[in-house]
């Protein structure tokens, strides 16, 4: 890169200092944006275990042995994943090329909300509690791990979604008629004395069963009854295949015409400065999302 001509009015050690700093802040850039390189790569591994021993922390304090004993080592622990947190913001704010559209990006609100609950826990008690928003930023394993490719996919799904969106309504609505009918019945059969004193809760158990989940809070003890929640049971297993075998037929109808994503061909895992977005195209100049040069 050629260096630019000093402009007039300003000495050379002021050149030296405003060169320098746009060194560092491409330095920065390179190791906290970037993900291709050891460096950026081994940063988002550091950064991905801190999300993790964060999250654990929180979530430990909420064990009441556990608080009592080591309360003030993990509230520590706490304040100190915090504060390399907000480090971390702050410098992926002073290195984006557009601040704007990064702290309006997807990965920008999350970094920013993995903050903000410690802070507010100072004025508003238990807010803290919702640090476990960190989580979300292990979302950043994607990149880490090359996945990006893949979640592009997202798209032929959700034409599958939208193509069997009709049949599934129908299904849903066939099986809503089926449940409510089981429960009536199964409120006649059984009655209060078995626990189905009423038929939305007749129907509550009749939807525990089909969907296969069997809380056990109420159960038939009638011989009909019981045979009556042995079909439903039976019946259950039938209708958890049948909304995925519509949507794998609208997937495999919908594959051909998805060019990139269907011809198996990869995408690099570039980073935008300013959106933060990734997977472009090899020979992208600029962000398919933002329009900033990459």
């Amino acid at each position: 890169m050629d260096r630019a001509e000093p402009r007039v009015g300003r000495s050379p050690r002021v050149e030296r200092v405003l060169a320098s700093r746009a060194q560092w802040r491409q330095e920065v850039y390179r190791i906290i944006f970037e993900h291709d390189t050891p460096a950026g790569k081994g940063f988002d591994i550091l950064l991905i275990a801190a999300i993790l021993l964060s999250v654990t922390a929180v979530m430990l304090e909420s064990v009441a042995e556990i608080s009592i004993r080591h309360g003030p080592v993990l509230r520590t622990a706490e304040w100190l994943f915090t504060f390399l947190f907000t480090v971390e913001y702050g410098l992926r704010l002073a290195t984006a090329i557009s601040v704007k559209r990064y702290a309006r990006s997807f990965y920008g609100v999350i970094d920013l909300l993995a903050v903000l609950p410690t802070y507010i826990g100072l004025v508003v008690a238990g807010g803290q509690a919702f640090i476990v928003i960190r989580i979300l930023r292990v979302l950043r394993v994607f990149r880490v791990l090359k996945l990006t490719q893949f979640v592009g996919s997202e798209r032929e799904l959700l034409r599958a979604l939208r193509a069997s969106g009709y049949k599934i309504v129908v299904f849903l609505f066939a099986v809503l008629t089926s449940v409510v009918v089981i429960g009536s019945l199964m409120h006649f059969l059984e009655g209060a004395e078995g626990g189905f004193s009423s038929i939305p809760r007749s129907v509550y158990w009749a939807i525990v069963t089909i969907t296969t989940v069997g809380y056990g809070d109420i159960s038939p003890q009638t011989p009909i009854g019981q045979v009556l929640a042995a079909f439903l049971m039976i019946l259950g297993y039938g209708i958890i295949a049948v909304p995925t075998g519509i949507v794998t037929v609208e997937m495999a109808r919908t594959r051909g015409g998805l060019g990139e994503l269907s011809s198996g061909r990869a995408t690099p895992a570039r980073t935008c400065a300013s959106c933060a977005a990734t997977g472009h195209d090899a020979d992208a100049s600029h962000c398919k999302y933002c329009g900033v040069a990459l």
